[in-house]
């Protein structure tokens, strides 16, 4: 099986993004790594030039997350400054690699975007 005939069995990694009062939010989803991250850098770019109060990346739905993913997140919060960017609803297996890399004290990490959204 090539990577192409792969392709279409995994997710789009951002599902959308959406303003909210002065906050957007960056649905992503599936697995998030170095095939997909210039993708994700780029829609939280996009969020990023519309100079929100916050941008909250709700990672219900993501299954994965590698290293080069969890450096897209450092790199949009850099460039965001302080504790602009939110860490919204992360699962099992990305929660664990937040912590373990010591991202978890470093991001805001909130249970739900609706939290995200209220900690502001």
């Amino acid at each position: 099986m090539t990577d192409d005939a792969a392709a279409p069995l995994r997710k789009r990694p951002v599902l959308g993004v959406e303003a909210l009062d002065s906050a957007i939010v960056v649905r992503l989803a599936g697995e998030i790594d170095l095939y997909n991250a210039d993708q994700v850098r780029a829609a939280l770019a996009g969020a990023i030039a519309e100079t929100p109060g916050r941008v909250v990346v709700d990672l219900s739905q993501v299954e994965f997350v590698d290293s080069t993913a969890l450096g897209v997140l450092v790199e949009a919060s850099s460039k965001l400054g302080g504790s602009a960017l939110l860490l919204a609803a992360p699962q099992l297996e990305t929660r664990r690699a937040l912590k373990v890399t010591g991202l978890d004290t470093h991001l805001p990490v909130h249970d739900s975007v609706g939290d995200a959204l209220a900690s502001g």
